[in-house]
């Protein structure tokens, strides 16, 4: 085999892509990577957007100005005093960007401990040929390599607002968001997702009034409705202003900041000015520069690569897997596609069940969930029983001096089968693989009641959330 001739081409170097190719090589194959996300220098940055603008630098900068919160409200309660406390942007900026190197970095050393080929470039399919299919990778030295078979993991693109494009110096994407250079006095966020909540709690945190303005009537609706009511009291408290039904009008961008013209849910027209304005409604996938047509690859109406449930797509030996393809857009379902499409091509069994895909969103607090909603039960007409218990009689979590939030179980009404676990305070990121566990083997609620959780420990509140489904918490 020639040295650009390869049994898997993987097209994106993110979470899916990257893991996918090393998944691969495990397997036995001779396997390429194509990426084409840049560092400062013009080097090779793999991790796509989850490393580079997404969950790794967005999760330094929350650590960082939770630091900076803790230090100026908290610290007190626990006697130690600090004086003259300030924030030196400039360095929490550099240390995400080291942390994002690190993980950059990070993935090289693990392409080469592998053998995965590296082509630092963007690639496109040129055509279909008996050896597989021809990939062109256009990058500072273009080339062509082919690969018999091909899984394009090429991720999304923040969806902009019609009128207002991102210029990430005002009207600012995830990207911008990440590197804005100085506090925002005032900042406002167009959309209440998970990158807009953890976006506007760092600049929060940091001294900015921040303004959300939220299309749907409802908070988070995604999220358990219990859960979602108990986060947003604790973002008031904190003194994040969320709107709701909110009808976006013109928005414009000039030199003293950004002016966002509403009307609000009562019909009334407001004017909102602010210094930066930070849209985060969605993301789209991305295949610009891909060129599909070229070897008829099929997309859908959304631009979404089609696949079927094992992620192959209209052409033989073509895979797709990730944010291009259908289903939530995370990193870890990237992830979970990516080895189970190296396992098929290798003639295993890969298997991804989404009904145990979990979500987190990285404020304070945190909130985590996996499996359906309350909500979802009583619109599917399934019997069920519910268990909650509050942090607030949690040990653990009082000693931490964070109490707020909750964890709840749903579990079927007879059989007492786990059917979604929802979380909403401290930590729950970490607490929440428990539950996936416990659904991925078909735990009852009961199995989790039954199990010793360390005390004190914040998985207590799992543990007495279960036994409350039977009405029998120990400890409230």
């Amino acid at each position: 085999m020639s040295d650009k001739q390869f049994d898997v081409v993987v097209i994106g170097g993110g979470p899916g892509g990257y893991v996918a190719a090393i998944r691969a090589a495990q397997l036995g194959f001779n396997v390429a990577c194509i990426d084409e996300w840049k560092n400062a220098k013009g080097g090779p940055a793999l991790g796509g957007t989850c490393t580079n603008i997404g969950c790794i630098p967005s999760k330094a900068l929350l650590q960082s100005s939770e630091h900076f919160e803790h230090a100026g409200h908290a610290f007190a309660d626990h006697g130690i005093k600090v004086e003259g406390l300030g924030i030196d942007v400039a360095k929490m900026l550099a240390r995400k960007d080291n942390v994002v190197k690190q993980n950059n970095d990070g993935i090289v050393y693990l392409f080469k401990k592998n053998k995965v080929a590296f082509f630092h470039g963007r690639g496109s399919f040129v055509k279909a040929s008996d050896a597989g299919y021809e990939i062109k990778v256009a990058g500072a030295n273009e080339e062509s390599i082919t690969g018999k078979h091909i899984i394009v993991a090429t991720g999304s693109n923040a969806r902009p607002l019609p009128g207002a494009p991102f210029d990430e110096e005002n009207i600012l994407s995830n990207d911008g968001a990440l590197r804005v250079g100085a506090v925002p006095k005032k900042l406002a966020l167009i959309g209440s997702g998970v990158i807009g909540l953890e976006m506007g709690s760092v600049w929060r945190r940091l001294g900015s009034e921040v303004t959300v303005l939220e299309a749907l009537p409802t908070f988070l609706g995604a999220v358990d409705e219990q859960i979602a009511k108990e986060a947003k009291k604790a973002f008031d408290k904190q003194g994040l202003k969320i709107n709701l039904g909110v009808n976006v009008g013109e928005v414009k961008s000039g030199k003293n900041g950004v002016s966002i013209a509403y009307t609000d849910a009562k019909g009334e027209a407001q004017k909102l000015e602010v210094d930066k304005l930070i849209v985060s409604i969605g993301r789209i996938p991305n295949t610009i520069g891909l060129n599909p047509e070229s070897v008829g690859l099929q997309l859908d109406e959304r631009g979404a690569i089609v696949v079927d449930d094992e992620c192959k797509t209209s052409l033989p030996n073509v895979w797709a897997i990730g944010d291009v393809v259908r289903g939530p857009m995370l990193a870890h379902k990237a992830e979970e596609e990516g080895v189970a499409v190296a396992e098929r091509i290798a003639g295993q069994h890969g298997h991804v069940n989404f009904n145990t895909i979990p979500w987190v969103i990285y404020t304070s607090p945190e909130i985590a969930w996996v499996g359906q909603t309350e909500q979802q039960l009583k619109a599917s007409g399934r019997a069920y029983k519910a268990g909650t218990f509050p942090f607030l009689a949690n040990g653990r979590a009082r000693a931490l001096g964070d109490t707020t939030g909750m964890v709840k179980f749903l579990a079927d009404a007879a059989t007492d089968e786990i059917l979604g676990v929802h979380m909403v305070g401290p930590m729950v990121s970490e607490l929440i693989s428990e539950a996936v566990v416990a659904m991925e083997f078909k735990a009852s609620a009961e199995d989790i009641a039954r199990i010793c959780h360390a005390h004190p420990s914040l998985s207590e509140a799992t543990k007495e959330a279960a036994l409350a489904v039977d009405k029998r918490t120990l400890n409230f």
